[in-house]
């Protein structure tokens, strides 16, 4: 197992928590070895580790029954995995420490636009474990849901989610959640609102080649963190302690741009590899994105839904190109994989 200096000080020494973004076994010892102190799954990632930890997985999956078929299979499955590493970091959640020590688990991702369904698979998520995270996609049905979810004092995290409105609107959520809960006498939990500069980047690319926009790769890489450093701009002077989490990462610069930033970063293996170890340690989280860059990147629609406070309404988000996309990797080659595991 290697270490790796910059992430260490990233995760140890600033307001930042680090998650890690994979359910692979010898993955998450690696990443906690460097600090990360909880563990992002979705239903890719959940497919990912048993088919390709198969061999660690068997005896536990020896123990499910042998009839479970469609949804049913595919949230056992999701249980069985969300479960371990809920167990195994629950010493890390006993301390206290806000942030600290917690799993996601998704809903399904074919029913984005079901409250009903979603709020009974989050009551169903809940329940497994005190530490686990429910993961509602941040349409406008998700986030009535996850507002209803914060209201009952569950922990949760508004995913599938690229743009300012969308975490502004999950933060608006949240709070009012957590007033109700309050109001009840109900501990709030912990609230999260994801947001994929990686994949944002990667649609907004196919956007520029599409309509042959005048925009440079080096404008399209710092989409996703401008994006992000004016939700923590505005997230502070509103007062939300929602934490905004950085997901779906594509460079190095998604974490080194946003250094000292209080967020909960979902850190996936194959960017920490690629972050040299004497990267240096310096917090640029206060330093804005060059207004050039900006003035580029907003010559296109798509960036102007993304990063405009009301760029869109809530019953857009699901139409948003990146929402879509992602949608669709979730059920194609995570969901429907588990209900076809044997």
């Amino acid at each position: 197992m290697e270490e790796n200096k910059y992430i260490k000080w990233f995760c140890n020494e600033t307001d930042t928590i680090g998650w890690h973004d994979s359910a692979l076994r010898g993955e998450q010892q690696e990443a906690f070895l460097n600090g990360a102190v909880g563990i992002t799954t979705n239903p890719f990632l959940v497919n990912a580790s048993l088919r390709g930890d198969r061999a660690f997985w068997e005896e536990r999956l020896s123990h499910l029954p042998k009839d479970l078929s469609g949804e049913e299979k595919a949230c056992e499955l999701t249980k069985l995995v969300a479960c371990f590493y809920a167990e195994e970091i629950r010493p890390i959640y006993d301390r206290g420490e806000i942030g600290k020590g917690y799993v996601c688990a998704q809903v399904n991702p074919s029913k984005t636009g079901d409250v009903d369904y979603m709020m009974k698979q989050a009551k169903e998520i809940a329940s497994w474990a005190p530490n686990i995270v429910v993961k509602i996609p941040a349409t406008n049905a998700g986030i009535t849901v996850y507002e209803e979810c914060a209201a009952l004092g569950m922990n949760v995290a508004a995913t599938v989610s690229f743009t300012v409105p969308q975490v502004l609107a999950v933060g608006a959520a949240a709070k009012r959640g957590k007033e109700r809960a309050v109001k009840n006498g109900i501990r709030p939990g912990l609230s999260i609102a994801v947001l994929m500069a990686g994949r944002l980047d990667d649609y907004l690319r196919d956007v520029v080649h599409d309509n042959q926009a005048q925009v440079e790769e080096g404008d399209i890489v710092q989409a996703g963190i401008a994006c992000l450093k004016k939700a923590y701009q505005i997230f502070g002077e509103r007062g939300y302690d929602t934490f905004l989490m950085p997901a779906g990462l594509r460079g190095t610069n998604q974490i080194t741009e946003l250094a000292g930033a209080r967020m909960i970063f979902s850190l996936a293996p194959k960017i920490v590899k690629i972050i040299a170890p004497d990267q240096p340690c310096e917090e640029r989280i206060q330093i804005p994105v060059d207004k050039d860059v900006i003035a580029r990147l907003m010559t296109m629609k798509e960036f102007r839904k993304a990063y405009e406070e009301e760029g869109m309404t809530r019953d857009e988000f699901i139409t948003f190109g990146s929402v879509n996309r992602t949608t669709d990797q979730f059920i194609i080659d995570g969901w429907n994989q588990l209900v076809s595991f044997q």
